[in-house]
């Protein structure tokens, strides 16, 4: 709906596009700010819908009833609606006597597309992304190492401290931030751990923000995974690994190419390097997901890494990692757009394994 109208609301809205014409439906709540902001030909109040919405006792209609009077009103017959439209709202338009005719994939093919604007709304995205993450190394290299500990401003420094102080620079930044994973130790041995509790120094610890840019709409992401103290060799060796299969990863991520083909090839050059994928002890070891996503209004979106043929236009996060119990988790990751010959890295951050 964002893409489609350019306005964005809390709550769902009726939205239409009949005979080249696009219109939606808002509350009263949104109806000043609609008519001022959404990209669209037509901005009706649903109160003025719901009055005219017969219903067959003295009820106040509910939101099935006004959708389908609005559909009549239009002389819309049949209409098609994304995969994922509420079933009980399209059960009920369907008894109303209009057909609906769901879509599978993206509703808007061109999303996977990304338009020059597009990308410049991402790359704003990606500063708020990397101011969280400055302020993360910041934090991380002012804290003492004492012992087993990381001490920062007098006291330990946990996820839950340095998540706050890296939320906190996304928001001044002009972010959204939402489920930022700082994860040492084992728990970055689990790919989607948030993180919680100490964090300890000689460990790797895997940073992974992904705010969304509070005035576009659009995601950020980025991963960096670094050790605050001595990283030990076998935790060196995990990171330069991982580096290479990012490198790896963008090399081969060009206009024509498998995704599928450039997973498996870093999958099976992790293998080589002595990180084969499999379970040990009943869990995953190795690198078991994929090596990036679509990035855009969502921050997973299509294109799948591993289901695509990449073509230009595409934005993608390329974000490999290795989980390895008893050296600990690295993932890297960075994002890049498909160009006509290439790709070109939009994430600027550096990428280091001590801090």
């Amino acid at each position: 709906m964002l893409y489609a109208t350019r306005f964005f609301a809390p709550d769902a809205f009726i939205f239409l596009e009949a005979g080249g014409r696009r219109s939606v439906v808002l509350s009263d709540l949104e109806i000043d700010r609609g008519r001022r902001d959404a990209r669209v030909d037509e901005v009706i109040a649903f109160s003025e819908v719901k009055a005219r919405t017969p219903t067959a006792k003295k009820e106040e209609p509910g939101i099935e009833q006004v959708l389908i009077q609005f559909l009549r009103e239009k002389k819309v017959r049949r209409a098609r609606i994304p995969y994922d439209f509420p079933a009980g709202i399209a059960a009920a338009v369907a008894a109303g006597g209009i057909r609906l005719d769901p879509v599978s994939g993206l509703f808007w093919p061109q999303r996977e597309q990304k338009t020059e604007a597009e990308v410049r709304a991402i790359g704003r995205a990606l500063r708020n992304t990397e101011a969280g993450m400055a302020r993360a190394m910041e934090v991380l290299r002012a804290s003492r190492i004492s012992g087993k500990s990381l001490v920062w401003a007098k006291r330990k420094l946990t996820s839950e401290i340095l998540r706050a102080e890296i939320d906190s620079a996304i928001l001044r930044a002009g972010g959204i931030p939402a489920n930022t994973i700082v994860a040492g130790g084992m728990q970055a041995c689990d790919p989607h751990e948030r993180g919680s509790g100490p964090l300890r120094p000689h460990e790797l610890i895997i940073i992974d923000i992904f705010p969304r840019n509070a005035r576009s709409g659009y995601f950020g992401d980025m991963t960096r995974t670094v050790v605050r103290g001595r990283a030990s060799e076998a935790q060196r060796s995990l990171w330069k690994t991982v580096q290479k299969g990012q490198r790896m990863a963008f090399k081969g991520m060009k206009p024509g190419a498998s995704g599928l083909a450039v997973h498996e090839g870093v999958k099976a050059f992790f293998a080589a390097e002595g990180y084969p994928t499999g379970q040990r002890d009943g869990r995953w070891v190795g690198f078991f997901h994929g090596t990036g996503h679509g990035l855009g209004l969502e921050i997973h979106e299509e294109p799948r890494f591993g289901r695509t043929v990449f073509h230009p236009g595409q934005i993608l996060t390329v974000e490999p990692g290795i989980y390895w119990p008893g050296v600990g988790g690295c993932r890297i990751e960075d994002v890049g757009l498909v160009t006509a010959g290439g790709n070109r890295k939009l994430s600027r951050f550096r990428q280091e394994v001590e801090v």
